[in-house]
């Protein structure tokens, strides 16, 4: 994760977006750019440069794939969120899923993987 590049939150429960950004303030990182759709993910996806993302699985009646998938394709590192259940698709298996309820050094170990 490049120091001048954004973390992308990518998280439909307002309430748990804001808890994660509390938790990078608590990190000592800069404020995370946040979606709350599929769509708005992949404009930001497309638009901004990002050092990684963090992706909820589960994005109201919508699934995160197309979001991951476009991550994949401009090489941003990123990992999965989710409440549980869910199970990676085989294009993704290889990446971290971080499980709700949200622990500040789960958060920490997934972003700090983005910078290998």
């Amino acid at each position: 994760m490049a120091d001048n590049l954004r973390i992308l939150l990518v998280e439909d429960d307002v309430l748990i977006g804001m808890m994660l950004a509390d938790m990078f303030d608590a990190l000592g990182l800069p404020e995370p750019a946040q979606a709350a759709s599929r769509e708005e993910a992949l404009a930001i996806i497309a638009n901004e440069p990002l050092g990684g993302a963090l992706v909820d699985i589960n994005l109201g009646d919508e699934k995160g794939w197309p979001v991951a998938d476009a991550l994949a394709e401009r090489g941003i590192p990123f990992a999965f969120t989710s409440g549980g259940g869910d199970i990676l698709p085989p294009a993704h298996a290889h990446r971290r899923l971080v499980a709700k309820p949200f622990r500040i050094s789960d958060i920490e170990a997934a972003l700090a993987e983005f910078a290998t």
